[in-house]
């Protein structure tokens, strides 16, 4: 068998691969719901309530039916409008309620329920592509085990963003540049971090235009001995082309211009519009963001945020947490490039994780943020892969405890916003 009939199998055999990482990941969302449940109900509260009915699904259930315009002026003068949240998951809810008895909340809960296992999914087909099966499975259950992996079952958009941003991401390691640049389109459509979907997209499709202008330019001879060279490396490692052409060699260029051309129009389409809608012109979603205190400012506002937190000392705990968590972000990133991790990835990632750490936004949201930059796990699945199977699962098993308390926990506190 070759290596592109390995990578490239029907749907019906990709499933069955992909089955214990999904079998697994139902199950660490399945504890962390139980765990949910009984911690509401011994504080009088309704699980279910605090999955559909509370911060940003409510704004997403009122989009879905009332539509766009509905705005909140608080005492300080901000404006909270729901233009700020991007259209897609409010479409698909009002297309669920539409055709079954379902209200929005309840067609919110069922799209993050099926978009979880997705993005599970995509997240196996990525990890799986580059680093083979077992990290496949191991990806997912990290991904599963996030301490706020209980915002994957909410009326959320992440789970629906991280399901399109990986099958796209999947779709450019395997020269799928058409469906890349649709899901990417989609992906804009649902939050305004899809830029980081596009971004892979248009860094990782200018690359392979200048390799492929590269090896037009070279004698025959060296492009004969560097093509066989390449392919032989990516067989021996099961490693995709650094700039996603996948197994199969570089897709027709056409083909890549048009997924180009795809992928910015679901959020360049949107924020048009609500710059028109606004009055406002180009600019006019940045307007609304304002209104929420969001922007984009390097990081400033959250390094103030960190620093006062020194000013006494139980505090300072946290601001020490705080540090420590950024620190471990940014190095997780680095031992992805080290570790070669493919265009794609690094891109998605990097501006994932800029995106999150240097806006003004509520800084309670930033793990929330964190939690599509999947690529960042991967390390820390290859290193679970690595290690024996009963010591992997014992692993696995104390984290998504531990998760499953602290999500419930937290969704009974103040939760994510």
């Amino acid at each position: 068998m070759t290596d592109l009939e390995t990578r490239v199998a029907p749907p019906g055999n990709a499933l069955r691969r992909a089955a214990p990482a999904l079998l697994g990941y139902a199950a660490v969302r399945a504890l962390g719901l139980l765990a949910l449940a009984l911690w509401s109900a011994a504080r009088d509260k309704s699980a279910y309530t605090l999955l559909t009915a509370r911060w940003d699904a409510l704004w997403y259930t009122r989009v879905a039916e009332l539509g766009y315009g509905y705005e909140v002026r608080l005492p300080n003068g901000d404006v909270h409008s729901n233009l700020a949240f991007f259209p897609l998951l409010p479409w698909l809810e009002r297309g669920i309620a539409a055709v079954t008895p379902l209200s929005y909340a309840d067609a919110g809960f069922v799209v993050s329920l099926l978009a979880s296992l997705a993005a599970a999914w995509g997240i196996f087909a990525v990890a799986d592509h580059v680093y083979g099966r077992r990290a496949g499975v191991c990806a997912v259950l990290v991904w599963a085990v996030l301490p706020v992996g209980i915002v994957q079952s909410m009326a959320y958009s992440e789970s629906l963003f991280t399901a399109l941003a990986a099958w796209s991401l999947y779709a450019v390691l395997t020269g799928r540049w058409l469906t890349a640049g649709a899901l990417a389109a989609l992906a804009g459509l649902t939050r305004p971090v899809g830029l980081a979907v596009v971004a892979a997209v248009w860094v990782t499709g200018i690359a392979a235009f200048l390799r492929d202008r590269a090896a037009a330019r070279a004698p025959s001879f060296v492009r004969d001995r560097s093509a066989a060279a390449a392919q032989g490396a990516r067989e021996a490692t099961r490693a995709p082309s650094p700039t996603g052409d996948g197994p199969a060699g570089g897709a027709p260029a056409w083909r890549r211009a048009l997924g180009m051309l795809l992928a910015p129009l679901g959020a360049a389409g949107y924020v048009l519009w609500v710059g028109h809608r606004t009055g406002q012109g180009p600019l006019g979603y940045l307007d609304v963001q304002a209104g929420w205190r969001n922007g984009f400012d390097g990081g400033y506002a959250f390094a103030r945020f960190v620093a006062d937190k020194f000013t006494s000392f139980p505090s300072a705990l946290a601001g020490i947490g705080l540090i420590v968590g950024v620190g471990l972000v940014v190095w997780l990133y680095v031992v992805c490039v080290r570790q070669g991790q493919p265009l794609p990835l690094l891109v998605y990632a990097g501006v994932v994780t800029a995106l999150a750490l240097c806006a003004s936004s509520y800084f309670g949201s930033k793990p929330r943020l964190l939690l599509p930059a999947f690529p960042l796990l991967l390390p820390l699945a290859l290193a679970l892969a690595r290690s024996r199977t009963s010591r992997a699962a014992l692993v696995v098993a104390g984290v998504a405890l531990t998760s499953a308390v602290y999500g419930a926990f937290w969704l009974n506190g103040s939760g994510p916003p």
